[in-house]
């Protein structure tokens, strides 16, 4: 059998579907009846200076029949005291010592009060903090959240504070909210943080009411952006943990990163963790269907170990990270062509309408003759020569495995626009010029 313990850090967890910090983790019976489900740790609720939250709090994006693509939420910390919180994150880490109990924090921006939270949070046994450095919105406009996150320098003073007095593991919350989070993410490296995790939520307007003109959500009349979450943001997710995990400072440093964004079946759970993450957190799933799906999430990552010959999950964390690259270093003549099994279509002609309409015009409508019926209707036939590989017809194919796409002879070079462009030293001369002007603008960060 696989062993999905992890070490995160320092933190012990019998698996690494964690909780992420958000409504389901709001309390010790959530927490505890989590646990109880088969998650292996949690991340509690933000706890600060009591906030007064207000309603409606969340919108969704529903697509064609789907509910809760994307959620948007405009809620803030907890709204219970941090008394109430301390006492209960006690009794979870009392209840259940082998589970991982991570408590986010966020305060203003004082090292006093920074510093005066951890010492209070550690009194109650917890495995270690999150500093909040993403909340996009309500939090941010009192100078606390992404407002701190977004300004790299912030991030290491803050992240320094904390680390003068922690006696346990500290995690770097980023937000996705910035022109490049490698940046934040090598302050809070350079803030000595044991840790990082990300995404938060991205910052998001849901949409408008055609009949009353209002914002969703909508809060007496009025409305603004929110944080959105769900499987709408995981493509994001995936690239700025790859981003992160990429990076040569946070692999020096030796990080590990808590992957969020999207997360809602053991195979997002595996992407994630093959693009570097240790362990995982969900929300939004959580508040769709209920803590029970950790059970699939177990017992789907278990079964893959197994096929694939995995023992344990450090086996494969990263497993795909170096094959991530920059476009110029990709094959120019790598070639493939799209190919049609007549055998599995349908006769839709989706393929022939978004090859015509949107792509390359190569995909003709043929009578094959493929049955005796006299008003068979026309196939879709691709012509290879002029199929330049775009993949657009397999990706609107509604039949799996139909339409594939092929790799051929080419008769171009095997070569990178890099190699094709060393030789003109104008290009590498703006090149080096860029450089160097990336190397003056981050110059505080490193």
């Amino acid at each position: 059998m696989a062993n999905l313990q992890i070490d995160f850090a320092g933190i012990k967890s019998p698996n690494p579907f964690w909780l992420a910090s958000a409504p389901p983790a709001n309390s010790a019976y959530q927490v505890q009846k989590a646990f109880e489900q088969g998650w292996g740790g949690a991340v509690w609720k933000t706890i600060g200076a009591p906030v007064l939250n207000v309603c409606n709090r969340y919108g969704t994006i529903d697509y064609k029949g789907t509910k809760i693509v994307g959620l948007n939420n405009i809620e803030l910390i907890s709204d219970r005291s941090i008394e109430t919180n301390l006492k209960e994150i006690a009794e979870v880490k009392r209840n259940f010592p082998n589970h991982a109990v991570i408590v986010s924090v966020m305060v203003e921006s004082e090292k006093k009060a920074w510093q005066e939270i951890v010492k209070r949070t550690e009194d109650t046994g917890c495995d270690g903090f999150e500093l909040n450095f993403g909340c996009p919105h309500g939090m941010s406009e009192r100078g606390m959240g992404s407002a701190m996150g977004q300004v790299p320098e912030y991030t290491c003073m803050v992240t320094e504070w904390v680390m003068e007095v922690a006696t346990r593991p500290v995690i770097v919350k980023l937000t996705p909210n910035i022109t490049d989070i490698v940046h934040p993410a090598r302050a809070a490296v350079k803030g000595g943080a044991t840790a990082l995790s990300l995404i938060n939520t991205i910052n998001s307007i849901m949409g408008v009411d055609l009949d009353s003109f209002e914002l969703k959500p909508n809060v007496g009349g009025k409305g603004g952006h929110g944080g959105l979450a769900g499987p709408a943001v995981k493509p994001i997710a995936l690239h700025l943990l790859s981003a992160v995990a990429s990076d040569r400072e946070v692999q020096e440093a030796g990080l590990p990163i808590s992957g969020i964004g999207g997360i809602e079946t053991w195979q997002d759970a595996v992407e994630f963790m093959l693009l570097g993450a240790t362990s995982v957190q969900v929300c939004t799933a959580v508040m769709h269907w209920g803590f029970r799906i950790v059970e699939d999430m177990i017992d789907g990552m278990s079964n893959w170990m197994d096929e694939k010959g995995f023992k344990t999950v450090d086996d494969f964390i990263g497993k795909s990270l170096p094959r991530i690259s920059h476009f110029g270093d990709f094959d120019l003549g790598f070639q493939t062509v799209a190919r049609v099994d007549h055998d599995k279509c349908i006769q839709c002609n989706l393929c022939y309408i978004a090859c015509n309409d949107a792509a390359h015009q190569c995909i003709d409508l043929k009578d094959l003759k493929l049955t005796s019926d006299p008003s068979e209707r026309f196939w879709p036939v691709v012509r290879e020569d002029d199929c330049v590989g775009c993949a657009l017809c397999s990706s609107v194919c509604p039949v799996d495995d139909c339409i594939s796409m092929v790799e051929v002879e080419s008769d171009r070079p095997h070569i990178t626009w890099n190699e094709l462009m060393k030789n003109r030293p104008e290009v590498v001369a703006q090149w080096d010029r860029m450089e160097e002007y990336r190397e003056e603008a981050n110059i505080h960060i490193h």
